[in-house]
Formats: C-alpha cells, structure tokens, sequence
C-alpha cells in the first residue's frame, strides 16, 4: 500500500517548487537582461560607425567643395563681371565645406533641430511639400 504524504511533506514540496521556479525565472531575467544588453552594445557600435562613415563622407564633400572654389578662382580673370560674379560663389562654397568639417554630422543636426525650433511654421511647410514632391514623384502612373 502507498503511503500517503502528510500535510508538512506536501509543503516542503511546494516550497522546494517554488524556490526551483523562482530560480529558473531569475535564471532566464538575467540571461533575458544579458542579451539585451548586449543587442544594446551592438546597436550602439554599429550607430558609431555609421556617424564615423558619414562624418568621412562629409569630409570628403567639403574637401571637394573646397577644391571646386580653388578651381573656381583659378580658372576666373582677376578683375571683370565674372570675377565680381564667381567670388561670391567661391567663398560660398569654401565656407560650406569649412562648416562641414567643422560640425560633422552631430553639430548638422543640431543646427537643423535649432532651426526648426525657432521656425515651426516654415519648416512644418517644407516638410509638407517635400513630401507632396516625393509622394507625386513615387506615385504609380
């Protein structure tokens, strides 16, 4: 004949589930909180590299920018309508690409945030007929 447990031995058999399930759930948050911070890490690296990429982009724009206001004032007489007309565009474009290096991609943002801040009404304009453009411009025919 079986024995039958009595009532101390069910709750230390409880008990002792319970701890094995509360250790388990601790067990599988802290593998759960591992992965997270480690997909956080990731994400965080490859966010890194992507500002790295297009900081060196944009260094690559500005150097050109550059290099078009050189040629622009090298290939322009020194005095006359088209030396009065191609100064102004080439210091335009050295200042650009000055401001390119310079801010980098974070400080670009900034600017454009700060911009935005001061003009709502304008900028939620443009935005509205940028993507006017675009909506028309991907619509199929």
């Amino acid at each position: 004949m079986a024995t039958i447990p009595n009532q101390t031995q069910i709750k230390d058999k409880a008990k002792e589930a319970a701890s094995n399930v509360a250790d388990t759930t601790s067990s599988l948050a802290d593998k759960a909180r591992d992965v997270g911070n480690m997909a956080a890490d990731k994400a965080r690296d490859v966010g890194n590299k992507a500002v790295e990429k297009t900081d060196d982009a944009l260094g690559s724009v500005a150097g050109g920018l550059r290099q078009a206001a050189s040629s622009l004032r090298d290939n322009v007489p020194d005095k006359g309508v088209m030396h009065n007309a191609a100064e102004p565009v080439a210091s335009a474009l050295e200042s650009s690409g000055r401001y390119l290096e310079e801010k980098g991609l974070a400080g670009i943002g900034g600017d454009v945030t700060e911009l935005i801040r001061r003009n709502p009404i304008p900028a939620l304009l443009l935005a509205v007929g940028v993507g006017f453009l675009l909506a028309s411009a991907t619509r199929s025919r």
